[in-house]
């Protein structure tokens, strides 16, 4: 059996590799896919705790909630986005001011 810190290590680097993204992209795909790759180093976190710690599937329930609210996220700013290039022919998260109403 895999010990629980091989899991924390392999959600820590995800966690990582997304808050980069975040913090370094200007492109809104980009940011969007690494705030995907922070929801599912959560998603490890929580079922991996939930597999140490007790008998019961709570991380397992909670991690399906997580992986709902990411796809309707996901969809609400993939529409944000389609506005955005609809409107600029570009989707450069330095130019979104012109969406402010």
């Amino acid at each position: 059996m895999i010990p629980l810190e091989h899991y924390l290590v392999v959600s820590a680097i995800l966690f990582s590799l997304g808050l980069l993204g975040v913090l370094t992209r200007k492109n809104a795909v980009n940011v969007l896919m690494s705030i995907e790759l922070i929801f599912n180093s959560a998603n490890i976190n929580l079922v991996a705790f939930s597999r140490f710690s007790s008998s019961d599937f709570s991380g397992q329930i909670f991690a399906i909630f997580v992986i709902v609210i990411a796809a309707s996220e996901a969809a609400v700013a993939l529409a944000i986005v389609l506005s955005l290039y609809r409107i600029l022919k570009s989707v450069n998260l330095d130019e979104a001011t012109a969406l402010k109403g």
